[in-house]
Order: structure tokens, then C-alpha cells, then sequence
């Protein structure tokens, strides 16, 4: 179930990453470069309903290995710390949720897997706002996801991934290349959940919800930089080589 959860989120990174690629160069009226497009995207490809059977339950399968981590601890010496179970916990909620959500596309329900992730962000920043000290509430989330870019960014840099991975068995040129996939994908994906987190503490600090932002519109800032589009280009590429590193994982992941 671990190793088909791997394939199912390689397949979601590749598309958003691809999906990106479109919006970097001119293809504005494509889908949203989030988890949602990528959903409908796949729904269009030849046996479009099969595959998000097969996706939402290869997500269902991640959900429950995390679960089995939270229960019985991680694999490794150190897998059983409370942080770390705790950590799995927390991945299961959210697999659940995404694993759901495929799956009710799946069924019939096109409002589910495939809605926008800036509505939804900025939906849910506008009713938290609205609460006594919710301004403080968003920031304090907002910071917390630029503090987990950070720590996604610097691990993969650090090549923190390999004590996960049965590298002995790998051919040296496969190391080398899932080398290059960990690092380059990881970076990327700290690098957009680092600058969504700085959206979402804008929105607290000047308290307009409007400029939280989701995946797509995240991904869409980066061509408004001195760059252009060749720095969405960038990250696009990126966010594909953390789709086959997942598909690495799915080889070669301990589990």
C-alpha cells in the first residue's frame, strides 16, 4: 500500500509540475496548476475514470501505511519517538482527505477532487479571520508553513532522504540520478510551501484574504518576478523531478 500511496503522489507532482510548465509558457487558460487541475486532467486522459479509481485508492493505500506508522512507529531505529508517530498521524488525516476527495471525483462528485485550492485557501483564510484573533491564527500558520519549506528545502539539500532509501541495492547510475531528483524536487517544493506560508502571513498581517494564496496562484507569483516565466519554468521542472522521485521511493522507499 506504501510503495502504490508513492506512485499515486508521483503521478499528482508530475502533473501539477507539467500543468505549471503550460502556465509558464503563455497557456493561461489552462487548468490551475494544484492538485484539483491535476485531477482533471487525468479524467480527460483515454480511461480517465479507471485511472482516478486507481489514484484515489493508491492514496487510500499511503493513508493507511501512515496510519500503521502512527500505530506501530516508523521504520528505522528512531521510528517509535512520539514526534515522529505523531508526524505519520498527521500525513494519515491528510491522505485521507486527498484520497477522498479523488475518489468522490471519481464517483460522479466533479466538485470534489477538482476545486480550486486558491478558493478553498482563500475561503477558509477569510472565516478564520473572522474569529476572535484570527489574525494571529493565520500568521502563526502561515509562519509554520514557511518554516516547513525551510525544513523541506534544507533536508533534501542535505540529502536527508537517503537514510530512507535502500541505496545498496541501487546501480550507481540510478543513485546518481535519484540523487539529483531528491534534491532538485525537494527544493522545489520547499521553495512553494515556503512562499505560500509568506502569502498566508500577508493575509494576517494586512488582513485581507484575498492575498493568501493556494498552489495555483502560488505557482503563478513566480512569473510576476524579475525572472518571468523561466522561474515558474523552473520550479515546474522541479516539482516533475519530485514526482519520479517519488516514484523512486515506491522502488526503493524502506517501509
Amino acid at each position: 500500500m506504501a510503495r502504490a500511496g508513492f506512485v499515486g503522489r508521483g503521478v499528482i507532482y508530475l502533473l501539477v509540475g507539467a500543468l505549471a510548465l503550460r502556465i509558464a509558457f503563455s497557456d493561461e487558460g489552462q487548468r490551475q496548476a494544484d492538485r484539483g487541475g491535476a485531477v482533471a486532467e487525468l479524467a480527460d486522459r483515454p480511461f480517465g475514470n479507471v485511472l482516478l479509481w486507481l489514484l484515489g485508492l493508491a492514496l487510500a493505500g499511503m493513508a493507511l501505511w501512515r496510519l500503521s506508522e502512527a500505530a506501530f512507529g516508523q521504520a528505522g531505529p528512531d521510528g517509535h519517538k512520539a514526534s515522529k508517530r505523531a508526524t505519520s498521524g498527521a500525513r494519515f488525516l491528510f491522505y485521507c482527505f486527498v484520497s477522498y476527495s479523488v475518489l468522490a471525483y471519481a464517483a460522479g462528485d466533479e466538485g470534489s477532487g477538482s476545486g480550486s485550492s486558491d478558493k478553498h485557501t482563500k475561503d477558509v483564510t477569510a472565516k478564520i479571520l473572522d474569529w476572535p484573533g484570527g489574525q494571529w491564527i493565520v500568521a502563526a500558520a502561515g509562519a509554520g508553513v514557511v518554516v516547513a519549506g525551510i525544513w523541506i528545502a534544507v533536508r533534501a539539500i542535505m540529502r536527508k532522504f537517503h537514510k530512507r532509501l535502500r541505496l545498496s541495492e541501487m546501480p550507481r547510475r540510478v543513485r546518481q540520478g535519484v540523487d539529483v531528483l531528491g534534491v532538485v524536487g525537494g527544493t522545489a517544493r520547499g521553495v512553494v510551501f515556503g512562499v505560500a506560508g509568506g502569502f498566508a502571513v500577508a493575509a494576517a498581517v494586512r488582513h485581507k484574504p484575498g492575498e493568501a494564496k493556494g498552489m495555483d496562484n502560488t505557482l503563478r507569483s513566480f512569473t510576476e518576478t524579475g525572472a518571468g516565466p523561466w522561474l515558474l519554468a523552473l520550479i515546474a521542472v522541479g516539482l516533475v523531478a519530485f514526482g519520479l522521485f517519488s516514484w523512486a521511493n515506491a522502488r526503493w522507499r524502506k517501509v
